[in-house]
């Protein structure tokens, strides 16, 4: 997930009574909902070493344990230097510290864990990736619903205390996001079983599939992109879980390539290695140009029919003797005319 929804998980934690048990709660919350990120460092070596190291040992239960335990540590020795807090609250205590780092960190590795990016939770011993894939990464509907649970109480309280009632408290606000979270886990969880039923369930171009995902939107929970692969293509398709059933028949096809020399020199250079670790639905295509070959790599979990810009591709460079002239990772890039 992105941080601004982590973020706003780690303050509907704090809200719901986390912040009462320690001081420096919040920030402890808030910090380590964001410290398995901490890999961001690997972007400045560029966007393959990123890839290969993003969501790798700082997302591990081994890696998001030492974490948590530092974190909790941490904010306790600087704690103790602070100076006291001018309002009456809760003591710095070590224990609820690192239980709530801990609390914290596991709700990131989670978090991530329901898209389709996934996560690698038994690094260094094991490095496949496990994803539920029932969220996107920025869900814009889970950020009106906690940015709704924690904002509705302050407000409710400035109405309370201009007419004079009892002041309202923001657990309650907080309670409504956290659980509001979970009903939208479950809902996008039975919509996702849904769509793969109907994938599943046809004959592509005479074959049955091999493999087949369904992904979801930014915005509809109902809304998916469903991938299909058999022997020799791909099958890229919408699928609405309040339909009955998909359109299989006007699904946009991507035929495999065949065999090749140059794919397979583009696909042991380091880029691609890398790529191919991580791709679930990787569909090669190669071009002749002037200087030899052009190859490229897209994991179509990222890709829509409908979609001009291409998700998470390899690009690789070939002389006409097969050697690599430049090799590239990218999140997002253009399509070729």
């Amino acid at each position: 997930m992105d941080n601004l929804t982590h973020s706003l998980t780690a303050l509907a934690l704090s809200q719901a009574g986390l912040n009462r048990k320690t001081r420096f709660a919040t920030l402890t919350l808030i910090a380590g909902a964001n410290l398995p990120d901490i890999d961001l460092v690997a972007t400045f070596s560029g966007g393959a070493t990123y890839l290969k190291y993003h969501r790798g040992i700082t997302h591990s239960i081994l890696g998001a344990a030492i974490l948590a335990t530092a974190l909790g540590a941490l904010v306790y020795f600087l704690g103790r230097k602070a100076p006291p807090a001018k309002k009456s609250g809760p003591p710095l205590d070590l224990r609820w510290l690192i239980g709530i780092s801990w609390i914290a960190v596991a709700s990131h590795v989670l978090m991530d864990f329901t898209n389709s990016y996934g996560i690698r939770p038994f690094l260094p011993f094991s490095g496949r990736w496990y994803a539920w894939d029932i969220m996107p990464i920025i869900d814009i509907l889970l950020w009106a619903l906690l940015i709704l649970g924690l904002a509705l109480p302050p407000l409710f309280r400035l109405i309370s205390e201009e007419v004079g009632a009892a002041k309202t408290k923001p657990r309650g606000g907080a309670i409504f996001a956290l659980c509001s979270m979970l009903v939208l886990w479950g809902a996008r969880d039975l919509a996702h079983r849904r769509v793969i039923g109907f994938l599943d369930s046809h004959v592509y171009g005479q074959e049955n599939p091999v493999k087949l995902g369904a992904f979801p939107s930014s915005v509809n929970p109902f809304s998916w992109n469903g991938v299909v692969e058999t022997d020799t293509a791909f099958y890229l398709l919408p699928a609405s879980a309040l339909d009955s059933d998909v359109d299989a028949e006007h699904a946009t096809v991507l035929h495999k390539p065949d065999p090749s020399p140059a794919l397979a020199a583009a696909s042991k250079t380091r880029t691609c290695q890398i790529f191919l670790d991580f791709a679930r639905f990787p569909w090669p295509n190669i071009d002749d140009t002037d200087n030899g070959f052009f190859v490229s790599i897209q994991d179509l979990r990222f890709a829509s029919s409908s979609n001009q810009r291409r998700g998470f591709v390899v690009e690789i460079e070939l002389d006409k003797n097969l050697s690599v002239l430049s090799e590239s990772f990218s999140f997002l890039a253009k399509s070729r005319p």
